[in-house]
């Protein structure tokens, strides 16, 4: 299975919320702080967007994340193990990937986010209201908000505001957790 990033479906989807909100690419990209170029390449289908830039143009346009990577479904939908679409972080030995996007009326997106230890993956806040909920899978993490991140281990669940600068760290090898990021 094709694991890079949906070029044609992150192309659309840019070019559809940015006309949505009336801004112009130059805009949109001034205001997520992603280099006009990027942002021009992204709507064009071409480069390898990160998930920093691709969390940055979410919450300027004010979507979920997955509405700029999911491409429509069937009804029935299985994702197997190693499946589906790895979005890497610039910064950590970090990936995200999207399991099930939130539907329209509803107000949710499941990832499987795994990470070897070495750089922290801090994130920048999501959209108001957003809400995190992450259960560890494998390995140890330490994960929360910005300056008061809590240790992890499997089976241990985490509730945290997603509206704030936050952070992910592997804190074993083979770290991997389920996160749900509830839209308020």
């Amino acid at each position: 299975m094709d694991r890079t990033a949906p070029l044609a479906t992150i192309a659309a989807a840019l070019r559809r919320e940015r006309e949505r909100h009336g801004i112009s690419l130059t805009e949109l990209a001034r205001r997520a702080g992603v280099a006009k170029s990027t942002l021009s390449q992204l709507e064009s289908g071409a480069g390898n967007p990160s998930v920093e830039t691709l969390w940055a143009l979410a919450v300027v346009l004010e979507v979920p994340f997955s509405r700029l990577v999911e491409p429509p479904v069937s009804p029935v939908q299985v994702v197997r193990a190693g499946e589906g679409v790895a979005i890497p972080s610039e910064h950590a030995r970090f990936t995200g990937t999207l399991l099930a996007a939130c539907p329209p009326g509803a107000r949710r997106d499941l990832h499987v986010i795994a990470a070897e230890p070495g750089p922290t993956r801090a994130a920048h806040a999501h959209i108001p209201g957003t809400v995190e909920h992450m259960i560890v899978t494998s390995g140890r993490w330490r994960a929360g908000p910005a300056d008061d991140e809590v240790d992890l281990g499997p089976g241990d669940y985490l509730r945290f505001p997603g509206d704030r600068p936050h952070t992910y760290e592997a804190v074993e090898p083979g770290s991997v957790a389920v996160l749900v990021m509830e839209y308020v």
